[in-house]
């Protein structure tokens, strides 16, 4: 007879008829510690003013985040890195976003699953390895306005050599952006993975 912890488990990874199927999610911070990390939903520097994390550090499925180690080790030989500002989000944080910003080029409903959701979305920008500046970009994380938009070319030279930078590596290693986010990028076939509502509290005990 299965334990209330064990039914109490599975009912937090199940969520709306999701599957159960194994999957594993790994710690950039343990892959990499050369990686900067700044989750803006681990604190309160976020659109909603609210620590929705309570932990502070990254994970991705396996394949994901080897192809972001593989990002980071040829941004280092330019005197670059990664800035991590998500990664895997809870469908339950997913649902308190959706809440607040109902609108699909910002947000994704979390009806149909999202996409940190997989543990396959990444934001990040790029950050000087000597000064620890982060290259500009044109606007700041989660600016819903068409400014941050990569089709935007209404932006000085400058921001617009350092977006295509990052959509240029980040695509070299299996990462594809999109339209309405300069920041965000998806691992190639995110849509096979399933949807997880881990809380980060058991990713760092499993």
């Amino acid at each position: 007879m299965r334990s209330f912890s064990n039914i109490l488990f599975l009912s937090i990874v199940c969520v709306q008829s999701i599957v159960c199927v194994e999957h594993t999610l790994v710690s950039l911070a343990n892959l990499d510690p050369t990686i900067s990390l700044e989750l803006r939903y681990a604190s309160i520097n976020n659109f909603m003013h609210e620590n929705l994390y309570g932990h502070a550090d990254a994970f991705l499925i396996k394949e994901a985040a080897q192809a972001l180690i593989h990002v980071q080790k040829e941004l280092r030989k330019e005197g670059l890195s990664l800035k991590i500002w998500d990664a895997y989000r809870p469908l339950s944080v997913q649902w308190k976003l959706w809440n607040r910003v109902q609108d699909t080029r910002y947000v994704s409903d979390p009806r149909k699953g999202g996409r940190h959701t997989r543990g396959t979305a990444v934001d990040v920008t790029l950050v000087n390895r000597k000064t620890n500046k982060e290259l500009a970009m044109g606007t700041d994380f989660d600016d819903f306005t068409p400014r941050a938009w990569i089709t935007c070319m209404e932006l000085p030279e400058e921001i617009l050599k350092n977006r295509k930078k990052l959509q240029r590596i980040m695509r070299k290693y299996g990462f594809r952006g999109i339209k309405t986010e300069w920041w965000h990028f998806d691992y190639k076939g995110w849509q096979k993975y399933p949807v997880l509502d881990m809380l980060f509290a058991q990713l760092c005990d499993s």
